[in-house]
């Protein structure tokens, strides 16, 4: 077994890849077989295994989950209470409801077994810029 924790540093909304890190993880514990564990710390961002060729599918992905849970402040979510860490903060709990905040990666060889165009994401659900921390954790 190993655990690290990697802090990913985001600029706002959006999706930034970690897949060098998780490789450089699985590298550094000499990981053979086993089963990958990825849980992000927090409640306003969430993890994604998406495709990472082509920088428009995080861009479409971004737009249309912005769409989906607009801000606060829009007349469409007038119904929300949660409203004093602004207008960004409640729907990006949403976000993070819908989407998930843990994955579980096989590791076969000391790789992880993703696909050709897959890769591991953090989806930053607030506007401001943050810190998150996200755990990975290999078990046999």
């Amino acid at each position: 077994m190993a655990q690290t924790v990697l802090t990913i540093e985001t600029r706002g909304q959006g999706l930034y890849e970690f897949t060098g890190d998780v490789n450089a993880f699985l590298r550094e514990a000499d990981a053979g077989e086993g089963l990958l564990t990825v849980f992000v710390r927090h409640t306003s961002c969430s993890l994604l295994i998406q495709e990472n060729a082509d920088p428009d599918v995080q861009r479409d992905l971004t737009e249309f989950f912005r769409r989906l849970v607009p801000p606060s402040d829009d007349p469409s979510m007038c119904w929300i209470v949660h409203t004093a860490e602004g207008p960004d903060d409640m729907p990006a709990h949403i976000k993070a409801a819908l989407t998930q905040v843990s994955l579980g990666i096989p590791v076969t060889g000391g790789r992880a077994v993703l696909g050709t165009w897959q890769g591991v994401y953090l989806f930053e659900h607030r506007d401001r810029p943050h810190r998150r921390q996200v755990v990975l954790h290999l078990g046999a």
